[in-house]
């Protein structure tokens, strides 16, 4: 006989009873009901009659609350509907490209420099005759890159680039690492395939979220139409805060083309408003700032030799030069600088040494090796300023040990602090902002007499002006070049911008051109990227149309982009052109003669006759050959009302000088000596390759 089973629905009635009495409420009224034919239900327990009065008349006691804790109240809250976020219907009906036309005017943008292309003709088509801003067309997208960084770097705004997919935005590769070397506001809007084409190897398609994760601060493709405005105000955002730097959003072309059809959310994803453990750390760390202050003005007051450090950290606030010399002319502190700190403080100051490094002035690096107290504001310590690093700061170090100095850093970005160098004191934060919080607790001090008698001792004995000096009837020599053009902008130097290329001529405009004023030297410091003169000074003449903008470049560098020559031309950019020719790779042969004995391998190159090739471009043009003619050609490159460009032939193999070689310290500099530097110059033409035919002087 075959055992009984019970049917499907005899065991689902059977859970869902023992599922009931397994989440009963605690009530003396529930009954269970039995949970077998064979077995009584439970009944209630009766109470006695002494139990029964004794409930009906005492209430159970509330325990005491917690000491911290409010009394439990049985109140039911009335249901609240969430806050939901304002909605923005102003853009409801446009497309993704005139969203980004829009977004444009929102952030006060004035000029995109880009290059058009299929995946971008949605925003290209948007923008069509814009009243609200000017577009600049380069001759190439890493043009526009570099326009958009001179920009920035002149006038303190994002620059900003809009090429197409594909090979448009690996172009703009170079400029976004530069910008990211060197702390400079760069918004970059690419194109894209579809989205539904994504990954499908499409015609220009590339990875750019992938290929520029490492080159930007922040980087993200718009998936959406309705995310479009959101992911604008945010890469503008992050682009300008905390250290500057470049960011790309990545546009898919349906989203470009796509209609916004609905009301949308208009807050960034930044958190506007601290947390509460945002507030308390920034507290924490303020407590924390307030006794770093302290330590440091301490450290300020004792020493005896301290020197200020600069970097473009501090230029990057309006007032940060200011602050820097009220504290310098306070505490009596001599200021050297970096390359791209060139201009935060007046060089023709008593206490300026100018700039530091493996090309900076003698005294700049004495100082530093010589110093107790090394004061480092806005600055990363680069190793083209440290060299080598055992050997670097030795009397700071040693006073460190002893309790009287030190290194004292100043920096915004935590990750360079301790990075290069171990500081003694770190004051992490806005370096302007604490530069001034420490101004009152520092001394005042009128002079510190054996510490300047002891730099103007090395100036005297190394000083800039310490080269193969300019003779009649001799080759012009480079370091003058930029002497004369340094003293006949002497009047104007507020409204004068130099941008270099990459190379010695870049070095010869750092030591030999007088700075004195902020955000007037535009150069590829951190990446050295050739070719970047040019376009930058296009960017900052566009930012600064009321300055004389000089790009001092080199025969070699100036090859690499040329071409934008023709956008100066065609925008009537009025940028001024100043090419050192010594028809080589300068800095590269220095070192093949410096260590590499003469195997000049690959390093000179046949130019073009740049004279006639700027004519071609519709750009004023001349030549200069002779020392005796120099200052009148380039009076004459000054006065042009467009854009001009003057050739200057100058003589080769010119070492850039003091200079200190790798794996030395600061203090171990090369110098010209006057001896052996004649026996140089007459071997020159006998050395390496057969030199090559000049040009002759065939200028009108």
């Amino acid at each position: 006989m075959m055992p009984l089973r019970p049917s499907k629905s005899a065991l689902r009635t059977f859970h869902l009873q023992r599922h009931i009495a397994g989440r009963r409420p605690f009530s003396s009224s529930f009954v269970a009901s039995a949970a077998s034919p064979h077995r009584s239900s439970l009944q209630k327990r009766g109470q006695s009659t002494a139990a029964a009065s004794a409930k009906a008349t005492e209430s159970r006691a509330v325990p005491s609350p917690a000491f911290n804790q409010e009394p439990h109240r049985n109140e039911i809250s009335p249901l609240q509907h969430r806050q939901l976020p304002e909605l923005d219907d102003s853009m409801v009906g446009m497309s993704g490209g005139e969203i980004f036309h829009e977004m444009m005017l929102r952030q006060g943008v004035k000029h995109v420099f880009g290059y058009p292309g299929g995946a971008i003709l949605p925003v290209f088509d948007a923008i069509y005759n814009s009243k609200h801003f000017e577009f600049l067309l380069p001759k190439h997208e890493q043009g526009a890159g570099h326009m958009a960084e001179g920009y920035a770097r002149a006038s303190g705004k994002p620059g900003v680039v809009l090429v197409t997919s594909g090979p448009g935005a690996t172009n703009v590769i170079t400029p976004m690492q530069d910008a990211m070397s060197d702390g400079t506001p760069m918004v970059v809007f690419c194109g894209q395939v579809p989205t539904s084409a994504i990954g499908t190897d499409s015609f220009q398609e590339a990875d750019v979220i992938g290929i520029s994760r490492a080159c930007t601060k922040w980087n993200v493709m718009v998936k959406s139409v309705g995310e479009l405005p959101r992911r604008i105000q945010e890469a503008f955002e992050i682009a300008t805060s905390g250290r500057p730097g470049p960011v790309l959003v990545d546009l898919p072309k349906d989203v470009t083309a796509g209609i916004l059809r609905n009301p949308i959310p208009m807050h960034s994803t930044i958190p506007s408003l601290p947390s509460a453990a945002a507030m308390a750390a920034r507290e924490m760390s303020q407590k924390q700032l307030e006794g770093t202050i302290n330590r440091v003005a301490n450290l300020v007051n004792i020493a005896k030799k301290p020197i200020l450090y600069v970097g473009q950290g501090l230029l990057a606030r309006p007032d940060g030069p200011e602050i820097l010399k009220e504290f310098a002319e306070k505490a009596c502190i001599p200021v050297t600088t970096t390359l791209q700190g060139l201009g935060g403080f007046d060089e023709l100051d008593p206490k300026a040494l100018h700039m530091l490094g493996m090309h900076g002035s003698a005294y700049a690096n004495m100082a530093m090796q010589e110093s107790d107290l090394i004061i480092a504001v806005g600055a990363r310590f680069d190793d083209r300023v440290t060299l080598s690093i055992p050997k670097f700061a030795p009397q700071a170090k040693l006073a460190a040990a002893e309790g009287r100095g030190g290194i004292v850093h100043f920096e915004i970005m935590p990750k360079n602090i301790n990075k290069v160098v171990q500081a003694n004191e770190a004051v992490e934060g806005d370096c302007a902002d604490n530069l001034r919080l420490l101004l009152p607790h520092v001394k005042s001090v009128s002079e510190r007499p054996e510490w300047f008698e002891q730099i103007n001792d090395w100036k005297q004995r190394f000083p800039l002006s310490l080269y193969d000096r300019q003779v009649e009837d001799g080759p012009i020599k480079p370091q003058a070049v930029i002497e004369k053009l340094s003293d006949l902008t002497a009047h104007m130097k507020e409204k004068t911008i130099i941008t270099t290329g990459v190379g010695q001529h870049q070095m010869w405009a750092a030591q030999h051109f007088r700075w004195r004023h902020p955000r007037t030297m535009i150069t590829s410091g951190g990446l050295g990227t050739m070719g970047y003169g040019l376009p930058a000074a296009l960017g900052a003449k566009v930012a600064r149309p009321d300055c004389l903008v000089v790009d001092i470049d080199g025969d070699a560098s100036f090859n690499m982009t040329l071409t934008e020559l023709s956008t100066a031309a065609q925008f009537n950019i009025g940028v001024k052109v100043l090419l050192i020719n010594n028809e080589e790779q300068g800095m590269v042969t220095q070192w093949q003669n410096l260590f590499y004995e003469d195997r000049y391998s690959h390093t000179h190159q046949q130019n073009p006759d740049f004279v006639p090739l700027a004519k071609a471009m519709r750009i004023a043009a001349d030549r200069c050959f002779k020392p005796s003619e120099l200052e009148e050609k380039l009076k004459w490159l000054i006065e042009q009302d467009g854009p001009a460009l003057l050739e200057v032939i100058t003589d080769r193999k010119v070492p850039v000088l003091p200079m200190v070689p790798s794996g030395r310290g600061l203090h171990e500099f090369l110098v010209y000596d006057e001896g052996t530097g004649a026996q140089a110059a007459d071997a020159r033409p006998k050395r390496g390759l057969p030199r090559p035919e000049r040009i002759s002087d065939t200028s009108p």
